[in-house]
């Protein structure tokens, strides 16, 4: 087994952990850090904004599938984590609508927690992609 870092930002090495990793062997599977509403420097955006976060958390997922090589077409398991269940249902068609265009349906898993390890965050996505 191969093992391989996915980091298309440096900051989060900093803080111990990759955004991805890539496991070679009969299949490629990545998996993926959960991806929240964070800047390509590593600070919070949109604080409240549960459509803005929920939209910027797909991005960045993207950008670690893109580094790998992969897409949302790829995703093989997704995990949602919120800090309000009823609010991300209410916006859940950003999620579901991107999804969609990819032409994927991921196994998945959507909980309710207490808070995120930033505050400000509402919403994160989890993901386990391969190829």
């Amino acid at each position: 087994m191969e093992r391989t870092t996915v980091n298309p930002w440096t900051w989060s090495v900093d803080l111990g952990y990759n955004q991805g990793e890539v496991v070679s062997g009969q299949t490629r599977t990545l998996y993926c850090s959960g991806q929240t509403a964070m800047s390509g420097d590593g600070k919070p955006q949109h604080a409240g904004d549960m459509a803005a976060q929920l939209a910027l958390s797909l991005d960045n997922l993207e950008a670690v599938l893109a580094e790998a090589g992969m897409s949302l077409a790829n995703l093989v398991r997704l995990n949602v984590y919120t800090t309000d269940v009823d609010l991300l249902f209410q916006h859940y068609g950003v999620l579901a609508s991107r999804l969609a265009a990819a032409k994927v349906a991921t196994t998945t898993t959507m909980l309710g927690v207490t808070r995120l390890a930033i505050p400000t965050l509402l919403v994160e996505l989890e993901a386990t992609a391969a190829a």
